[in-house]
């Protein structure tokens, strides 16, 4: 909770943050009532505040009338040195990755209990994907997830299995003993794969890029129409991570 910025002498900035700190990959929408009360501020005052917010591209205003954080406090948070740094890093490689398989190219990073999406290559003949550059991401249910998942700490793991491994698909991993098994494989092999698991008809192959001191960096994936032979693409993925793993160490 925000503390009480309904209080008489609360800044305009402390209240527009206010509003935006409600926001947190537990619940990334949200109505207009629900900011009002974890912001503790009054309705009329928050809707203004989310006008302004809307107006000014922080929020977007979604057609059933809930909230999400807006496509330019993201980019704003992409000048973070670190994120920056990555994406600049991998872009080259992304690019030869593109050429080389003319699919879907993704690279993404660790946010909570999701995978966030900093860039993305693509074009009008791959597969359609519905996850832009800004877009979250499962981490159970896709191949870049499945990277961040198996490569970071078991709490994590913990985490998103009390969550709730929710099902987007018949092929979608529910079950944690096979997720477990699936994420010591991404481990031993240095490559994950998604098999429909996030949307019929689409699969996808991931590596994760790992930094300095063996810290996890993000993931790099390749997402393809399901008659596609994911393992024509591991080894590009591999080898393309690996090279970026390199470049941000440095």
């Amino acid at each position: 909770m925000a503390g009480n910025v309904g209080t008489p002498g609360s800044s305009v900035a402390s209240r527009l943050l206010s509003v935006l700190a409600c926001f947190d990959t537990a619940k990334p929408e949200l109505t207009l009532s629900e900011i009002a009360g974890r912001a503790e501020l009054p309705i009329t005052t928050t809707r203004r505040l989310l006008a302004e917010l809307t107006e000014w591209g922080g929020l977007d205003r979604l057609v059933d009338n809930r909230y999400r954080i807006g496509m330019r406090l993201w980019k704003i948070g992409a000048l973070a040195p670190q994120q920056r740094g990555l994406r600049e890093a991998a872009l080259p490689l992304m690019q030869d990755l593109w050429a080389a398989t003319h699919e879907n190219v993704q690279l993404v990073v660790l946010d909570g209990c999701e995978a966030l999406c900093i860039e993305k290559i693509s074009c009008t003949t791959a597969v359609a994907n519905r996850t832009e550059v800004g877009g979250r991401l499962p981490l159970h249910a896709t191949a870049v997830g499945k990277c961040l998942l198996a490569n970071s700490p078991r709490d994590l793991l913990l985490e998103a299995i009390d969550r709730g491994l929710s099902r987007h698909t018949r092929y979608t991993i529910t079950e944690p003993g096979r997720l477990g098994s699936a994420l010591r494989d991404v481990r031993r092999n240095g490559v994950a794969l998604a098999q429909e698991e996030m949307t019929l008809g689409v699969v996808s192959v991931a590596s994760p890029i790992i930094g300095s001191g063996g810290v996890l960096v993000g993931a790099l994936g390749v997402v393809a129409h399901s008659s596609k032979n994911l393992s024509r693409f591991g080894p590009a993925v591999r080898t393309a991570a690996l090279g970026i793993s390199r470049l941000s160490s440095t």
